[in-house]
């Protein structure tokens, strides 16, 4: 049985986002959407396979290097630990009604994955002798907002939003500071962002199946609506580190637009072979190294 690979290559770090195999979705009508089993599986070897990370060299760069980029690492530090109860829930609920257990386990190991992010971050913040951010207003209203609407499409939805801006903002950090710390950390994510996109958005797929033509053109302009206020939210609260990182305004606003268009290719149904109602297809598909 073939596996799903993880991303692993330069391309993924390009400044602008290429077309691809994964990305072009909508050019790839017939594709088998991969299982919840599948999915689980993907999490578990990923979890074994995690970069090798130098902390010996403690943080690697002087503060005046890091100090652009540390108020908005400490808000996006705290955004990446959640404990995940409330998508849980959700997910549980989704999956009975699906009678796809597998998913919840699926979600558990995302959950875990995103964690260990947040927690690389957060050594590496306490490597520089920065204090871990306890509030942040807008990871405050992100998690509210979706607490008040506990289905699956309304987390899936922002979140394949904000990792999409995840990959730029992980980019500019990069490209910011010559911490070879810090660099290693934001290659892991960035490697593991490619495929967290794709299971949000072949979920989203599966929930938009069933949905009429005028309904899913209702959706797709409320999900517009949505990544312009949160695309304007990520550079309020972030630019000083996105320039750092050699994004100005009208760069990083074509980059995250062109980048999502990718993620709204392969949220498409069309783009799907649909064997059967529950879309529990047993075909395998490898998650390509290329950017969404």
């Amino acid at each position: 049985m073939q596996e799903i690979q993880v991303c692993d290559r330069p391309a993924l770090f390009a400044t602008e986002p290429r077309q691809s195999r994964l990305s072009s979705a909508a050019g790839r009508a017939g594709r088998e959407i991969t299982t919840s089993v599948q999915w689980r599986r993907y999490f578990e070897q990923n979890a074994r396979n995690e970069r090798q990370i130098p902390w010996e060299l403690g943080a690697d760069a002087p503060l005046t290097e890091l100090a652009p980029i540390l108020p908005s690492l400490r808000a996006w530090q705290l955004g990446e630990t959640s404990d995940g109860r409330h998508l849980l829930k959700a997910a549980a609920n989704y999956a009975k009604k699906v009678n796809d257990p597998s998913f919840v386990d699926a979600v558990r190991l995302f959950i875990r994955e995103e964690q260990r992010h947040g927690e690389n971050l957060g050594r590496f913040l306490d490597l520089a002798g920065v204090p871990r951010a306890r509030f942040d207003w807008g990871d405050c209203l992100f998690r509210f907002s979706r607490y008040l609407l506990p289905g699956m499409e309304a987390w899936a939805t922002p979140v394949v939003m904000v990792e999409t801006h995840a990959m730029i903002y992980y980019n500019a950090l990069r490209r910011a500071s010559s911490s070879r710390v810090l660099q290693a950390i934001c290659r892991q994510i960035l490697c593991d962002e490619v495929p967290h996109i794709r299971f949000q958005c072949e979920r989203l797929a599966i929930l938009h199946r069933t949905r009429s033509p005028w309904l899913l053109a209702f959706t797709r302009v409320g999900q517009r609506l949505l990544f312009t206020l949160i695309t304007l939210a990520v550079w309020v609260g972030h630019r000083r580190a996105l320039r750092a990182g050699g994004y100005e305004f009208s760069h990083f606003w074509r980059v995250a637009w062109g980048r999502m268009q990718r993620a709204w290719g392969m949220m498409l149904p069309a783009a799907y072979r649909w064997s059967d109602p529950a879309a529990t297809s047993s075909a395998v598909v490898a998650i390509s190294a290329e950017s969404p």
